[in-house]
């Protein structure tokens, strides 16, 4: 995802990988013509005990910026923060804005890097947005492939031309939101695009991916979807095209195996609550489609709310005390780990509130305890090489989880980018029965400290426990494998990967007899496991003579299952030799078309 200097016939200034893909893909991408909900209860406190020294609630800090309907000068403020965060891509600054229930009209609300926008009532539909939330790519010459970091939740918005624009690429989820319209997720101009992620949300027109390579649907209604690229996945989605892979590249599943939405901020009254959605199995369409969703919330009172420049220590004395963690927008330096010892916990950050292991440590760990819920921030890594930077349960955790899992949601994760970082392994899952649903492990490709040792990191994540299931799992650019997977009856639906530009040479990915780490490796102590709609990209451009063996590496046996994968050379950028194991054709010269395998073994 970094501008690289090549030519192009058009003049322009040639991007990396993502313009080689974006090219391929905008050709591709030119369309053909022709249960009733349980009232909101709250859920028990804690330990039952009240906090002894650290007050819950309070004041959620300056940049949580809340609006009602008589706020004047909305759009200014939205234009100001935009024009902050509009390119900065590394920047500091981190912003939550959050609409009080009602109806707002004639805004357009532009959104930049590290900003998040959410309604605060129960059901989307309690607040609405006459006018559009709009993500374009006028900031890097109508390439979208790098607006990450930015996040639309909980809101209801009837576009002022029928259809609003959300041309977004990784960690930028778009969650309990309907669109009362058509949405489009390609930049003005039809350029460059690389996303992405919806979920529990009701689009009544049609939804235009155009230049998008991979996108990923769960658990929510559309009225249509106009084409697709290379890798489009819907599970749960009523009004999703059929089962058609690879031509169109559409992966259908009817329903999601289990899912839980991610937890969220609201108001009661004058009161904010977080709202803890319930557990649902093989689930199909939005939560909130009768009014009131089910599950619990919690009152603020029982949450610290954190502000940038609390200690590690303070965080984890909020936690030994029974309060959970909201994390306002800002960085927040950890000289030890954030410890999460107590069953049913919420994490939730605001605006991307951002964790920074400054020594080495791990930054979150969580011990192997029910229904722990991690959700809404990122996690920087530090100069120094930490061995993993998210644990969710301890090494050799094995207690069943089956009716209250851990779910982790919109946690992303970074090394380098924003300045140098290191980390040996980035997520690390070995309590049973988690759920991890969207995340972005990213190994930087550019950015500040960036380089094939100066950014080492050479596992994105590595799931050891049984029964673990991945909704929406983006991990790219690691040294060695992205992803390992030791447990028992994993899940996977919807992968992106590209495996790491800057390899030296064919020296330094070679896997011992194998040429190449592959981006999803299934252990061979694993006899059962299944995976949909999984893809990845090469693009080796600092040696384009390397060769990559496969993307897929799994046992043979009856019980390892994969359906819809893909490989694809950007550009002759690199090759893949096969898709999976030694299955699937070769990639094809310097054309950015993928190989593809419909079903293994």
């Amino acid at each position: 995802m970094t501008p690289s200097p090549t030519s192009s016939s058009s003049g322009r200034s040639a991007v990396g990988r993502r313009a080689v893909l974006g090219a391929a893909a905008a050709v591709a991408s030119v369309p053909a013509l022709g249960g009733l909900a349980a009232p909101a209860a709250a859920a028990p406190s804690g330990r039952g005990r009240s906090p002894k020294a650290l007050p819950g609630g309070g004041d959620l800090g300056p940049n949580v910026i809340v609006f009602d309907p008589s706020t004047p000068g909305i759009q200014a403020k939205l234009d100001e923060v935009f024009k902050k965060q509009e390119s900065a891509q590394f920047g500091t600054g981190r912003y939550a804005l959050l609409f009080k229930p009602g109806s707002y009209s004639g805004l357009n609300a532009q959104l930049g890097f590290y900003t998040s926008i959410a309604g605060l009532g129960l059901s989307p539909d309690d607040t609405t947005i006459n006018g559009d939330i709009t993500v374009d790519a006028g900031w890097f010459n109508g390439n979208a492939t790098q607006n990450f970091w930015r996040s639309a939740e909980n809101l209801a918005v009837v576009p002022v031309n029928g259809t609003n624009r959300w041309a977004v690429a990784q960690a930028a989820p778009f969650r309990r939101m309907h669109v009362r319209g058509g949405l489009n997720l390609a930049p003005d101009g039809y350029g460059w695009a690389s996303g992405g992620y919806i979920a529990d949300s009701r689009i009544d027109g049609q939804v235009g991916p155009y230049s998008q390579q991979q996108w990923y649907t769960r658990d929510s209604a559309i009225g249509g979807w106009l084409n697709g690229v290379w890798n489009m996945v819907f599970s749960g989605v009523e009004g999703a095209p059929g089962q058609s892979f690879p031509n169109p590249p559409y992966t259908t599943l009817n329903t999601t195996p289990i899912s839980r939405e991610k937890p969220f901020l609201y108001l009661n009254g004058n009161e904010y609550r977080v709202f803890l959605p319930e557990k649902r199995t093989n689930a199909r369409g939005v939560t909130w489609g009768n009014g009131t969703p089910r599950g619990t919330s919690l009152p603020l009172s029982q949450f610290y709310v954190a502000k940038p420049g609390v200690t590690a220590a303070t965080l984890n004395e909020a936690l030994t005390q029974g309060l959970h963690l909201l994390l306002t927008p800002g960085i927040y330096h950890l000289d030890r780990p954030v410890q999460v010892n107590r069953a049913n916990t919420v994490v939730l950050g605001l605006g991307y509130a951002t964790l920074i292991p400054d020594n080495g440590v791990t930054a979150v760990k969580v011990a192997d305890v029910d229904g722990v819920r991690l959700a809404g921030f990122l996690v920087d890594a530090g100069p120094v090489n930490s061995a993993t930077l998210l644990e969710v349960g301890p090494q050799g955790a094995s207690a069943d989880h089956s009716a209250n899992p851990t779910t982790v949601q919109d946690v992303f994760i970074r090394i380098g980018g924003a300045g140098p970082g290191k980390a040996t392994t980035s997520m690390v899952i070995n309590s049973r029965h988690t759920i991890v649903d969207h995340t972005w492990v990213w190994r930087a490709d550019h950015g500040d400290g960036v380089g094939w040792e100066t950014n080492r990191a050479d596992y994105g994540v590595r799931v050891n426990g049984d029964d673990v299931l991945a909704t929406g799992l983006f991990v790219e650019h690691f040294n060695k494998y992205d992803v390992q997977w030791f447990g028992q009856r994993g899940r996977t639906i919807f992968f992106q990967n590209e495996k790491a530009y800057d390899a030296p040479n064919q020296a330094a990915i070679q896997n011992g007899s194998i040429k190449g780490y592959a981006a999803y490796k299934v252990a061979d102590s694993v006899t059962t496991h299944e995976g949909w709609g999984l893809g990845s990209y090469c693009y080796y451009n600092v040696d384009p003579s390397i060769v990559q063996h496969h993307g897929f590496a799994a046992p043979n046996g009856s019980g390892v299952k994969f359906h819809n994968l893909l490989v694809v050379s950007l550009g002759g950028q690199g090759q893949y030799e096969r898709v999976i194991n030694d299955t699937g054709s070769p990639t094809s010269g310097t054309s950015t078309v993928p190989s593809t395998v419909v079903s293994y073994p």
